[in-house]
């Protein structure tokens, strides 16, 4: 009797396997050979699920955004101010817990400015437009629970985007020396001006 093989799992368990080789060589570094044998597989084996490295880092992320995202959202349900729960959002950006995941979104990210393909494209338009919609159901519920503004709506993809780019200045150039420190600033001032005063 022929073995069947659950071709999504074990497409995921190839990537997952070779998650640390990407982190601690990042893709260039690397070749199938070695992705390969990280995984315990042949090279073949690893063409049949992969078309190249690039595809491996893509079902990484995908995978680790996937558990990512319930963590995240469990920690936000956690919380009862929109204050905290905004802060939270942008957590992800500087803590420890997040590292892997960052470094292999870096590697996403060049590799996407690099080799435009529609499927990445879709992909970060999907992850983009999904972030963005959880981070303005935040803030209406600020607004909603009478902590913020009504105006407040009206700066969401504005932080959004602002969160983001802090980020990407963090991790491509020295300009900012604690991201951490700087988003508690920030936010510490916005919350001056968007929360309703008591």
């Amino acid at each position: 009797m022929a073995i069947i093989v659950d071709k999504i799992q074990k497409k995921k368990d190839i990537a997952l396997s070779c998650k640390e080789l990407f982190v601690e060589n990042g893709i260039n570094n690397l070749t199938i050979a070695q992705v390969a044998k990280t995984a315990g597989v042949g090279k073949g084996t690893i063409y049949e699920y992969f078309n190249n490295k690039e595809d491996i880092v893509f079902e990484i992320i995908n995978i680790l955004l996937q558990e990512h995202n319930v963590k995240k959202h469990a920690k936000l349900e956690s919380l009862s101010s929109s204050k905290d729960k905004i802060k939270t959002f942008f957590h992800t950006f500087y803590e420890e817990e997040g590292e892997h995941l960052r470094k292999l979104y870096k590697e996403f990210i060049s590799i996407s400015l690099m080799n435009r393909n529609q499927e990445m494209v879709d992909f970060q338009t999907k992850c983009s437009k999904t972030y963005f919609q959880w981070f303005e159901t935040i803030i209406q519920e600020g607004i909603d629970s009478k902590e913020l503004i009504p105006n407040a709506i009206k700066l969401s993809r504005g932080l959004f985007v602002l969160g983001e780019g802090m980020f990407i200045l963090n991790e491509t150039t020295d300009a900012i020396e604690n991201i951490e420190e700087e988003f508690d600033i920030f936010f510490e001032t916005l919350f001056q001006i968007i929360e309703v005063q008591q």
